[in-house]
């Protein structure tokens, strides 16, 4: 019987979107703008890097990752973010980050706290895997709505604090999805000291660091070593799948205090999906080069660019800080999705579709998500007819 727990989650966005358009004809020439799936090339010698590593899909890979990908990764912190960490403690290799975000869950988050019902707080609008990953521990979800108001990040500050001092994980994802907002030094610095003094974990969800406009995006490692925070407050996640548009590699990897990964590692024994060894291979020299990051940067700095100039009249409109989607108000964003597909075949997501009903309201009832991974031509050619269609 599935448990009484999940009973009410909503359907996953992707299969809700697929019901809303499916049954009808697309107005035009198909636009995927849905899917957070890069487009961009991934560099072309990863081939042969696996090629050459061939052998090793005989073996069974490393659990946590050899040693190779996890001084891969540290020696990436260093240079990004100017933290120097123990490969051997202190990271351990995903076989991607949803399955981290999910079973850090299940490893760090203990069964109560003060006698209560944990609590677990979520920014709304949210990827899904951080309410199902709390859920799944019988955590009590709580949802802190990132609107306009908040600079579309949650206001951890803003709760009580008998709520506070039931907390046991805050997930935050900066740069966020779907808005594309960078949590600062101060609002990572406030959110440090909240847990310090609340006692709970922060799993910042990192994925889209590689992805600005400007100043690279400031990460939760580097301020919590800069306050000399206890390393065990912390459990951050990176991935390939943005970085260097490899989502089908399935690789990222996660920091947190050498407790915590004794914990992750050992979950891991039991119920995790190590990388292929000749994939490991393949994310060790990816983690090393920035050439092919600092090319992709290049080509969503065009993007935005083109953005910008065809959206940048619109009233409500805001230009991503990082991150590939545009986060646009419509009055209905399930309405104008609708609307879009049927009258001009460009295909976006229902913004509530990746949110919840808190304080009376879904954060995402007003929005479209619209992802900018498509050619920038294909791109730029959807985002004219979606201004022509829904702002003309």
């Amino acid at each position: 019987m599935f448990p009484e727990r999940f009973s009410n989650l909503p359907a996953y966005a992707f299969p809700r979107l697929r019901a809303l358009l499916d049954a009808h004809a697309p107005g035009g020439e198909v636009v995927h703008m849905t899917i957070g799936e890069p487009k961009h090339a991934f560099p072309e010698w990863i081939v042969d890097v696996i090629a050459e590593n061939a052998s090793g899909f005989g073996q069974y890979p490393v659990n946590e990752g050899m040693p190779a990908l996890l001084s891969a990764t540290t020696d990436w912190v260093g240079r990004r973010y100017g933290v120097t960490l123990d490969p051997g403690t202190r990271v351990m290799a995903l076989n991607g980050t949803r399955e981290g975000l999910y079973n850090a869950m299940m490893a760090l988050c203990p069964e109560e706290k003060r006698g209560k019902r944990p609590v677990v707080l979520l920014p709304n609008p949210f990827y899904q895997v951080y309410m199902v990953a709390a859920l799944s521990v019988a955590a009590e979800p709580v949802f802190l709505n990132a609107t306009r108001q908040t600079g579309y990040l949650p206001d951890f500050t803003s709760l009580p604090a008998e709520v506070l001092d039931r907390v046991t994980v805050a997930y935050l994802c900066s740069p966020s999805n779907p808005q594309g907002a960078v949590a600062s030094r101060q609002y990572w610095t406030e959110l440090i000291a909240l847990a310090e003094k609340h006692d709970f974990r922060i799993f910042a969800d990192e994925c889209y660091s590689e992805i600005y406009r400007d100043a690279p995006p400031v990460g939760v490692l580097q301020v919590a070593h800069e306050m000399g925070a206890d390393p065990e407050r912390i459990v951050a996640f990176h991935s390939l799948s943005k970085r260097s548009n490899l989502p089908g590699l399935r690789s990222g990897f996660v920091v947190a205090g050498p407790q915590s990964i004794v914990q992750m590692k050992q979950l891991r024994n039991y119920a995790g999906s190590p990388l292929p060894m000749p994939l490991q291979h393949a994310a060790a020299r990816l983690w090393a080069d920035e050439a092919h990051v600092v090319e992709n940067r290049r080509l969503y700095g065009r993007k935005y660019a083109r953005a910008d100039e065809i959206l940048g009249n619109l009233p409500g409109y805001r230009s991503p800080e990082a991150g590939f989607f545009l986060w646009l108000p419509v009055a209905d964003g399930e309405a104008a999705a609708l609307r879009l597909w049927q009258e001009t075949g460009v295909r976006v997501l229902p913004g509530a579709y990746l949110g919840q009903d808190a304080g009376g309201a879904n954060p995402g009832h007003g929005y479209i998500r619209v992802a900018m991974v498509a050619p920038e031509d294909e791109m730029a050619h959807g985002l004219i007819r979606l201004r022509d269609c829904l702002y003309g």
